[in-house]
């Protein structure tokens, strides 16, 4: 196999149901959104479909877990999409048939798993696939998720590995093409949860994606993951979240400059800090989620191109989190901006060029290299409309360049000492010079 870095060149684009449908999306869902993307996204790169947490729970209905609730399990262990949401998955074919379905399309497919072991198998005392071990047997007891009563962590032992390369090969049975786990790479931010001691279990999955013999993007969750543990990262995971979760108020989206900074030269082939998924177009359709139900996103535009503009000038992973088939023509246009594509895709070495804000209120710049060029994305975090102007010497050297505005397509003709744009409320300019 080749090294898991090659599975991810760029940052992953693609979509993924938990913002929309929360614990309980469901098959035609997922294939709606896959055939959106293959007819309007994917001649833009947009690949990966993944199918978010409780796939294996029959009873979720919305956004919330039910606790310690039955769980679709087979006779080793392994978590099975519940058949009632999921009917393609009878008679033991597992999300086969789906992946099936959307790589027709041309696109990839993905799911989420928790950490660890089924409590529901450690207490039945089921026996791993292909190992001498029980699920009894590798479950740490103490190891458990502070917001989810689903799984038991491992403990460091044989038979650990053999449980995740149990559920590894089967996944690679199915066609997944991307893993997102969760509960895995946080710090401490409440006082009941595990701070970054599975750090074994990251690599348990590492080497069962490895020896799988199919290339699998694996993405940590959640965050905030720890600044100090980055080489960790970098050598056994393609993405790591960089927060919480992520919705759609000022106050969070303001907060990811100072994460982008911290992980600031981090970004680079196979590896991409994640500022997590895109809450954007129509989201929280099952639930009441962090607000109100069944809502368009409540960042305003100028917003929405802050979120876009930082995110893909930092190398952020793009995952699109409202429901696809609903986006109107300002949100589909977001998504298939090629220059803004093309320096997600190309550009390196972003950094955080400037910040002169007082009380969380003002401006910040940050620049990045093209081949050929230099992007430059100019944010307004103030309430209020600003003219900004930006000192472009440190950048360009004193050379006269060209500007393009990415977002509004304009050519905006010679700049050389410095740049000047009016940029509304809480919002941005993102310029290419060449």
């Amino acid at each position: 196999m080749a090294n898991f870095k090659s599975y991810a060149k760029t940052p992953p684009l693609g979509w993924n149901s938990w913002d929309c449908f929360g614990a309980a999306v469901n098959e035609s869902q997922l294939k709606e959104n896959a055939d959106y993307m293959a007819k309007h996204l994917k001649p833009y790169g947009w690949e990966y479909v993944v199918c978010d947490i409780q796939w294996y729970e029959p009873n979720a209905k919305d956004n919330d877990y039910n606790n310690f609730t039955p769980l679709n399990c087979d006779g080793y262990g392994r978590l099975m999409p519940a058949e009632n949401r999921f009917p393609s998955a009878e008679g033991g074919k597992g999300f086969k048939p789906i992946a099936d379905y959307v790589h027709s399309l041309g696109l990839k497919f993905g799911i989420h798993i928790m950490r660890g072991v089924p409590r529901q198998a450690v207490h039945e005392n089921l026996p791993i696939f292909g190992s001498k071990f029980t699920c009894r047997e590798i479950a740490h007891h103490f190891s458990v998720c502070s917001w989810n009563t689903d799984m038991y962590g491992l403990k460091n032992c044989e038979g650990a590995q053999d449980y995740y390369n149990s559920i590894i090969n089967m996944y690679a049975s199915w066609g997944v093409d991307f893993i997102k786990c969760d509960d895995i790479c946080v710090t401490e931010f409440r006082k009941w949860d595990n701070p970054y001691t599975a750090d074994y279990e990251i690599e348990m999955l590492r080497h069962a994606i490895d020896n799988c013999g199919r290339e699998i993007v694996l993405s940590l969750s959640p965050g905030p993951a720890p600044r100090d543990k980055a080489a960790h990262l970098c050598k056994n995971a393609n993405m790591w979240r960089l927060t919480g979760d992520f919705w759609d108020r000022w106050e969070p989206l303001h907060a990811m400059f100072d994460k982008c900074k911290e992980w600031e030269g981090i970004s680079k082939r196979g590896n991409y800090p994640d500022c997590d998924m895109l809450p954007l177009g129509r989201i929280s359709k099952n639930g009441t989620c962090h607000g109100e139900k069944n809502r368009y996103t409540r960042f305003t535009k100028p917003e929405q191109y802050t979120l876009m503009t930082l995110w893909g000038i930092f190398k952020s992973p793009l995952m699109f989190g409202g429901n696809l088939p609903e986006n109107d023509e300002f949100t589909l246009s977001l998504l298939t901006n090629r220059e803004y594509l093309k320096m997600h895709k190309s550009s390196k070495n972003a950094k955080e060029y400037s910040r002169k804000e007082r009380a969380g209120k003002g401006t910040i710049v940050w620049c990045a290299e093209g081949k050929n060029c230099k992007y430059l994305a100019v944010f307004n975090t103030a309430d209020k409309v600003r003219r900004i102007k930006t000192d472009l010497l440190p950048l360009t050297q004193g050379a006269s360049l060209k500007a393009l505005d990415i977002w509004a397509n304009s050519e905006l003709g010679t700049v050389k000492s410095s740049i000047s744009c009016e940029v509304e409320p809480h919002g941005a300019k993102l310029f290419k010079l060449y």
